[in-house]
C-alpha cells in the first residue's frame, strides 16, 4: 500500500465524496475527506497528501481558496480539480491558481485513477475540450468556443461576449456580476447593449442565439 498515491478529497457533497471513495477504494489511498474550505486546509496541512481532489466551487471561497492556502506552504502537494463545471472561467481560474490539471465529475473511474496518478508524476492532466480552454488562455486568446468568423458576434466587445456567454447559461444579473466582479448595474448595460447589436428583444432569444453559435 506504501507505493500508493496518497489522495485528499474536498466536495461539498458528503454523498459525492463517499462515491468517489468506494470507486478508488483499494487503487489509491485516501487519507482523508472534507467539506468545506477550512476543514479541508486544515486536513490537507495535517495529512500531507500526493494528490488533492478539489471540487472548484464550495462555500468559503472555493477550490482556489485551498490552493493558495496550501501552494506556498506544502508545494509538493498536487492538486487536480474534479467538478461538475467545465465553464471556460471555471478551468482557467483553477489552473491559474495552481492546479495541475481538471476533470469533469462525468469521468469514468478508471480514468480518474489514471488521472491522479499523471498529476502526481508532474502531467497536465484535461479533457480535450478542457485543455482548449487552458491552451487559448495562456496564450493571451479567448476561449475556444467565443472564438468565430461570426460578423454579428464580432461586434461585441470581449466584456459583452463574457456577459452574454453568462446570461445564456442562466445565470441571475447578480450572479454574472459576482463571477465577473462587476456590479449589477454593469451587467444590466451589457445584456441591453448586446440586445440592441443583435437585434434580440428578450433573454429567451439571446439564449437561442447563444445556442445556434455553440456558446453555451
Amino acid at each position: 500500500m506504501s507505493d500508493q498515491t496518497r489522495v485528499f478529497l474536498v466536495d461539498d457533497h458528503a454523498l459525492f465524496r463517499a462515491g468517489v471513495q468506494s470507486e478508488l477504494g483499494g487503487r489509491v489511498t485516501i487519507v482523508g475527506d472534507a467539506g468545506d474550505v477550512d476543514t479541508a486546509i486544515q486536513g490537507i496541512r495535517r495529512t500531507r497528501p500526493d494528490v488533492v481532489l478539489l471540487d472548484v466551487h464550495m462555500p468559503g471561497g472555493g477550490g482556489r481558496a485551498v490552493l493558495e492556502a496550501i501552494r506556498a506552504e506544502q508545494p509538493d502537494v498536487t492538486f487536480l480539480a474534479l467538478s461538475v463545471s467545465d465553464a471556460a472561467e471555471d478551468v482557467i481560474a483553477v489552473i491559474r491558481a495552481g492546479a495541475r490539471g481538471y476533470v469533469t465529475k462525468t469521468i469514468a473511474p478508471d480514468d480518474l485513477v489514471q488521472a491522479i496518478v499523471r498529476v502526481h508524476q508532474g502531467d497536465a492532466v484535461f479533457g480535450p475540450r478542457l485543455a482548449g480552454f487552458v491552451l487559448d488562455a495562456f496564450a493571451g486568446d479567448l476561449p475556444a468556443d467565443m472564438r468565430t468568423e461570426d460578423a454579428e458576434l464580432d461586434q461585441l466587445t470581449t466584456r459583452e461576449k463574457e456577459v452574454l456567454r453568462h446570461i445564456a447559461r442562466g445565470y441571475t444579473y447578480r450572479e454574472v456580476a459576482g463571477r465577473l466582479h462587476i456590479s449589477v448595474k454593469t451587467v444590466e448595460t451589457h445584456v441591453s447593449s448586446v440586445l440592441r447589436k443583435l437585434q434580440l428583444s428578450n433573454r429567451h432569444e439571446l439564449t437561442v442565439w447563444a445556442a445556434g453559435r455553440d456558446l453555451l
